[in-house]
């Protein structure tokens, strides 16, 4: 598949995603295949996480951009089309339209609960 690399290193790659959210909107993945976020190995996530840190800068300059999103879809009910691990680095702009996900509240109570739970599985 044809890409637009932006950046290389032995370990990882960048390159402009093809159906953009905007312009500018890169995809930073492992070399290595690994799926997504629970199968990645602590190095290969950090090594892909320091990419994202070095062309944060670049992306948002380079595209006049107003701030940046990172985002990482894991598995398909999270949005994750492709079975590769890959971080999204989205160029935001004032008024693009884009859209956070919905916000909600918690039930009295329940906060806790789900703090717990999380914490017995950690």
């Amino acid at each position: 598949m044809p890409s637009f690399k932006i950046y290389e290193d032995e370990h990882t790659m960048a390159f402009l995603d093809i159906f953009p959210a905007t312009k500018g909107h890169t995809l930073v993945i492992p070399k290595e295949h690994t799926g997504n976020i629970f199968e990645i190995s602590s190095k290969q996530w950090t090594l892909v996480q320091e990419t994202v840190r070095k062309l944060a800068s670049p992306v948002e300059k380079a595209m006049k951009a107003d701030g940046l999103n990172l985002a990482m879809n894991n598995r398909e009910h999270a949005g994750q089309v492709v079975d590769h691990a890959h971080v999204h680095l989205i160029p935001r702009y004032k008024g693009d339209g884009l859209k956070l996900w919905p916000h909600t509240k918690y039930a009295e109570g329940e906060a806790a609960q789900v703090a717990e739970q999380i914490k017995r599985g950690i």
